[in-house]
């Protein structure tokens, strides 16, 4: 059967049916390497130009069973998440991503489809945010083991911003909605065949990458990215910082009522501690004009944790040795 861009393989072909440089001749994407990639797949590590000097990295992993079912997550639904994951997180810094490498560890009966649907889908949305593949690594795995790993690597315009920066009197904001993600695996979760947008959001977030460089340069304090629930994270920001980030319910209802007429009661949780939003969220000095887009929703405090109406919040989310 012929691959979508070219190549070719029998459509019942597993990974155990190739040889490793068959199976890398099937999964890298095509395509000449953008120009800050001064050697890409093909040798031992690839050559990357960084104009900055200033290097970020990151890296993230899914797996089979833990991060996503075969039920409702196609490969390329898990390329396009593990993608988003990485570059929210440098987005989060301040910074862009220039290049990711891509690690698959499976089980040699996963179908070569998986693998090069998973494949073109990281090469796809790389190529949206003109970020190159810069290669990576392939390896087996015990039976029924599937395991893909992205590392990123960005560069930033001057100082990072951190999670240890936010001080009493910040403004809270987020960059985005919330609670989709959660939504969509509420919904998933009680009907593996749910479909609507939600669904669509939790299977392959779209995060505005951009809305990082923006809140660097508007003068954020601290930020991070919205990967294992509002409360959970927001949590981080206070614990490095020292403070405590109060949150207020008035400017949370309208993420809550947006989701009410398919959650219900779920969608407060799904705004608290709903994971793999990977909206930004950020504290600013209370003069700064926010960027376009962001959203107030707490303020910067003395004390610890984070609290709602005074009151201490349980930070539930995503925990991933505890689930």
């Amino acid at each position: 059967m012929t691959g979508r861009r070219g190549r070719q393989a029998d459509g019942d072909a597993v990974l155990a049916d190739l040889d490793e440089a068959q199976i890398l001749a099937e999964v890298l994407p095509p395509g000449a390497p953008p120009a800050e990639v001064l050697v890409g797949p093909g040798d031992d590590t690839a050559y990357l130009a960084v104009p900055s000097g200033r290097v970020l990295v990151t890296t993230d992993a899914m797996v089979l069973g833990r991060d996503w079912l075969d039920e409702w997550s196609s490969a390329a639904d898990v390329g396009a998440k593990c993608v988003a994951q990485n570059v929210a997180d440098i987005a989060s810094m301040g910074g862009v991503t220039t290049g990711v490498v891509v690690t698959l560890v499976a089980d040699p009966q996963t179908p070569v489809r998986w693998a090069r649907d998973l494949s073109y889908a990281v090469a796809d949305a790389c190529s949206a945010e003109g970020i190159a593949v810069l290669g990576g690594d392939l390896s087996s795995a015990p039976a029924g083991v599937r395991m893909v790993s992205i590392t990123a690597v960005g560069e930033v315009s001057g100082a990072p911003v951190l999670r240890s920066g936010a001080r009493v009197g910040d403004v809270v904001a987020v960059s985005d909605a919330l609670g989709r993600s959660g939504a969509g695996l509420f919904l998933l979760r009680r009907d593996a065949a749910a479909r609507g947008p939600l669904v669509d959001y939790h299977r392959r977030p779209t995060p505005t990458y951009a809305q990082g460089p923006a809140a660097r340069n508007a003068g954020a304090s601290s930020m991070l990215d919205i990967s294992d629930g509002l409360l959970r994270d927001a949590g981080r920001i206070a614990g490095a910082s020292g403070v405590r980030l109060e949150l207020r319910a008035d400017d949370l209802q309208t993420y809550v009522d947006a989701l009410a007429p398919e959650v219900g009661d779920a969608a407060w949780d799904c705004v608290l501690r709903g994971g793999e939003e990977h909206t930004l969220l950020a504290t600013f000095a209370a003069d700064v004009t926010l960027p376009n887009g962001w959203r107030t929703i707490g303020a910067v405090a003395t004390g610890t944790g984070v609290t709602m109406g005074g009151a201490a919040q349980e930070p539930g989310g995503w925990d991933h040795f505890h689930g």
